[in-house]
């Protein structure tokens, strides 16, 4: 009797430990949908948080970014968003996000809804590439010649790079998308996009002289060259966002000699641009106000976000889209915020030694 007693107390522990609410203030969206411990997916707090966001997926199947669906959001602007597909969008991690977090629901709860919402998802991320492989920032593209730079193939901030990854998880049933059982068939249908999407990347890539490089932030979805997105991001060489695109790269497995000339074309570039015994420091001011400044510290190296596409010189550029070589010929608001340098870069040039004696072990 007093061993069923300990039982009957010990399971009511652990479903309170499992259904308690945690605090969620202060946390980003990123860190609600994809970084919690792995139990806390399986509590009513994120069911209701996925009840959420399966209301607010557009009729499309992507949603709007930067939605907060852990606290309060607008009920009736996102209806608006809902039903119209406005909102849809790969920018700032927003649907790969969703979809990954719906991933993690459907691990713990098994409930059809979840995966369901899970598959629109990957039939609007098929529906949104184009037939050069390329993806947009927003599908629909949005109206507006302020905003024209939507339609655009976008690599800024990991848009593109964020849908091939998630492409390779579900074909490759990665460990955090195997409870979903997808069927072969979506895996394949996967795999096709993906390697549409490579094809593309090497179209993109620019070429100097007969030899790849990098990449731009964005890229014209007809021409395939280099666009312009905002006032301030001019079409350049990129020595931020191609970061992204050369690790993934990386990943795949028995690249083709395509892959393995794009990779090292873009480690040469990136070793002879790297700015060397400086760093990027971001600061309040006297005043309050954000700030920032290149500053001398020995034996660190950064890259600029853009470089001219005639010098290969890097640029800063403030709303009136004129280039500017120093920081403070800039105006404070957009000196202090934008990520102007960034050391992003070494991650490539650290894990291409060991790519290198890969593939040449492979040959």
């Amino acid at each position: 009797m007093k061993k069923e007693l300990l039982i009957t107390v010990g399971l009511c522990l652990c479903f309170v430990i499992l259904n308690a609410q945690q605090n969620l203030d202060g946390l980003s969206w990123r860190k609600v949908a994809c970084s919690m411990p792995d139990t806390w997916y399986g509590t009513e707090q994120a069911k209701h948080i996925a009840d959420k966001v399966l209301l607010y997926q557009t009729e499309i199947g992507g949603w709007p970014k930067n939605t907060n669906f852990h606290t309060n959001v607008n009920s009736e602007e996102m209806s608006k968003i809902r039903t119209s597909g406005i909102g849809a969008t790969f920018d700032n991690e927003a649907t790969i996000m969703e979809m990954r977090f719906l991933a993690k629901i459907y691990t713990h709860r098994k409930e059809e809804k979840y995966r369901n919402s899970f598959l629109k998802a990957f039939n609007y991320i098929l529906y949104a590439q184009y037939d050069n492989g390329g993806w947009p920032q927003f599908c629909p593209v949005r109206k507006g010649k302020s905003v024209a730079y939507s339609g655009h193939i976008t690599y800024n901030d990991g848009a593109y790079v964020n849908i091939m990854n998630l492409l390779k998880d579900i074909y490759e049933d990665a460990p955090s998308l195997s409870p979903l059982e997808l069927e072969e068939k979506i895996k394949k249908r996967a795999r096709q996009a993906f390697d549409k999407g490579v094809e593309c990347i090497l179209k993109t890539q620019i070429q100097v002289n007969g030899l790849p490089t990098v990449w731009c932030a964005q890229h014209d979805e007809q021409t395939l060259k280099p666009a312009k997105a905002r006032a301030y991001e001019l079409p350049s060489f990129s020595g931020v966002e191609s970061v992204g695109i050369v690790l993934l790269l990386m990943k795949i497995p028995n690249p083709s000699p395509e892959i393995i000339a794009s990779i090292k074309g873009a480690v040469k570039w990136f070793d002879e641009h790297k700015i060397v015994d400086m760093k990027f420091e971001r600061y309040r001011d006297e005043q309050g106000e954000r700030n920032a400044r290149l500053v001398p510290s020995k034996g660190e190296r950064v890259w600029g976000r853009f470089y001219d596409l005639e010098t290969e010189k890097p640029f800063v550029c403030d709303r009136d889209g004129v280039k500017k070589d120093n920081l403070n010929e800039i105006g404070k608001e957009r000196r202090g915020g934008y990520t102007w340098y960034d050391s992003a870069p070494d991650k490539v040039l650290d894990a291409y030694p060991e790519w290198l004696m890969k593939i040449t072990s492979k040959e």
